[in-house]
């Protein structure tokens, strides 16, 4: 009986841990998250990560955007993540994406968090417009929120 309601207690807890975590939204089509940031006149924030070995991307996540400080300030952006995976098998239309941002931005080390404004041009194209990039700021999600924000308010 206590096996019982020790699991019954372990598998709510662990289900509430999820359901919190999804309520941020990730976009891997960059295209789509685009479109989204246009129409509801939002800010992108790229994140170019080695999910999967970087040591300082798991990092940034655990100590920044899994907080729920991250969470309520991500309302005002519309999140990528770009993930460069050397064991997580991956679509090699992502992968093409991935790469073509990775050099557009000039991406030489991970984590790295860029900050944009698309804008559609009259002959369909999108056009990037930069605000700044940040990686791991040490001193948790508030420092980090603090870079973000000096970037983020940024006007063009």
């Amino acid at each position: 009986m206590k096996r019982i309601l020790l699991t019954l207690i372990l598998g709510v807890l662990i289900s509430a841990n999820s359901f919190s975590q999804e309520k941020l939204t990730w976009h891997t089509d960059v295209n789509s998250a685009f479109e989204i940031a246009i129409k509801e006149n939002k800010k992108v924030m790229l994140f170019f990560t080695g999910s999967d070995w970087c040591g300082w991307c798991i990092k940034l996540q655990n100590e920044v955007f899994k907080t729920p400080d991250f969470e309520k300030w991500s309302n005002d952006v519309v999140l990528v993540e770009l993930d460069f995976p050397r064991r997580t098998a991956q679509e090699e239309a992502i992968k093409m994406q991935n790469r073509q941002l990775q050099s557009i931005f000039k991406v030489r080390g991970y984590p790295s968090v860029h900050f944009v404004v698309p804008e559609k041009m009259p002959d369909g194209k999108m056009n990037l417009n930069s605000l700044g990039k940040t990686g791991y700021v040490r001193g948790g999600a508030s420092k980090w929120l603090e870079v973000a924000n000096t970037i983020v308010n940024k006007t063009i």
